[in-house]
């Protein structure tokens, strides 16, 4: 099994939902459509992945195999920041991107703020029942999970989960990101008006539906 197993062809399979096309797989990796489907052709002719009407993993046994083979990788070689966002699909249970991760999700990678590559915390939110789970998941990956965002100082690693308990979830898709609906989203933003000003106006201007009625000024350009 292993000699099929690199890590694309691993996250392939950790990627798969029953009935998934390459395209919807290869947007939840953020992985070339190229990529994902030389992957998918490997796996298919060694019988670990069915093509009918959609992919299909035949067993659990082939997703442990994969899981183990990512978590291995990443004890050796620590997560980007990229692989990171991929890692929580990677799971059997359910979770959003909240907070600043959800604005980030809503503009598109187009505002980020408060985090550097050195200090750099994700936030998911997750069911309670699932909470143990999720420590114990991301424990085997090395990534630290709390709470609440921890100092710098009192941690190993830059990379930080911050996980957000909740009785059920209400889930959106953006670009293949999982996250908490726009609307929350946005009274996040206007709870925390100062840091996110300029975010709520990009929105209105990404989203015709909305009317924020925020604006920003641009900032002027250095007169030469």
């Amino acid at each position: 099994m292993y000699e099929v197993l690199d890590d694309t062809a691993a996250q392939v399979i950790l990627a798969i939902e029953s009935g998934d096309s390459i395209r919807r797989v290869a947007q939840h990796l953020h992985t070339p459509y190229e990529t994902v489907r030389q992957a998918v052709n490997r796996l298919e002719d060694a019988g670990y992945v069915i093509y009918d009407d959609g992919l299909t993993v035949v067993n659990e046994r082939v997703r442990d195999a994969a899981l183990e083979l990512v978590a291995a990788s990443a004890g050796v070689s620590p997560p980007s920041i990229e692989e990171t966002y991929v890692i929580p699909q990677f799971s059997d249970w359910l979770f959003a991107f909240t907070r600043i991760d959800a604005v980030y999700v809503w503009t598109q990678g187009g505002y980020q703020v408060g985090r550097e590559p050195n200090d750099y915390p994700l936030f998911l939110a997750v069911r309670e029942q699932d909470v143990d789970a999720w420590e114990a998941f991301f424990e085997s990956f090395g990534l630290t999970t709390a709470f609440e965002r921890q100092p710098r100082d009192e941690l190993d690693e830059p990379l930080q989960i911050v996980l957000e308990p909740r009785a059920s979830l209400d889930i959106e898709h953006v670009e293949g990101y999982p996250v908490i609906p726009r609307a929350e989203t946005i009274e996040y933003m206007h709870e925390n008006y100062a840091q996110f000003q300029s975010a709520l106006a990009m929105l209105d201007r990404m989203y015709e539906d909305l009317d924020l009625g925020v604006t920003y000024p641009e900032t002027e350009q250095a007169q030469p």
